[in-house]
């Protein structure tokens, strides 16, 4: 898919707001169709990962259930 397609062009990208002053943060911004792309905060011009809204709620949920803590 080009990036014209993916809504990458237009996407605003934000940071969580538990994101401390640290540079090691992502961002994310949400695409047309509940597509969600993700990037390195600190190389905005770098690639970005782009998942399903499906793929999406299943990692979201899995943060909220402490899937990922370790």
């Amino acid at each position: 898919m080009s990036v014209e397609r993916s809504g990458l062009c237009e996407a605003r990208w934000f940071k969580s707001s538990r994101s401390g002053a640290g540079k090691e943060c992502v961002e994310v911004a949400f695409l047309p169709a509940g597509r969600v792309g993700v990037r390195d905060s600190k190389n905005p011009q770098g690639p970005a990962l782009v998942f399903g809204a499906r793929e999406w709620r299943s990692f979201t949920a899995g943060i909220e259930n402490g899937v990922f803590e370790r």
